[in-house]
């Protein structure tokens, strides 16, 4: 299971990076795995400070954190 959310984490990074910030919920769709793995590679990615989530009325906004 450790695999699949890291593989998952690293799909989630590229799409970030190439379609910018974006609702949870088109993450959840553009990506093809369970919501349960995206949800923890997120949670994974958010922990070791690679994304940013804000939360915008009932979703939240993903995006990738850049370093200045």
């Amino acid at each position: 299971m450790i695999t699949e959310i890291g593989i998952t984490a690293g799909e989630i990074w590229h799409f970030l990076d190439q379609h910018g910030e974006v609702k949870l919920s088109d993450l959840l769709r553009g990506i093809d795995k369970p919501r349960d793995t995206i949800l923890m590679s997120l949670g994974w990615l958010a922990r070791e400070g690679h994304v940013i989530l804000v939360e915008v009325e009932s979703d939240y906004k993903v995006s990738l954190r850049r370093n200045a």
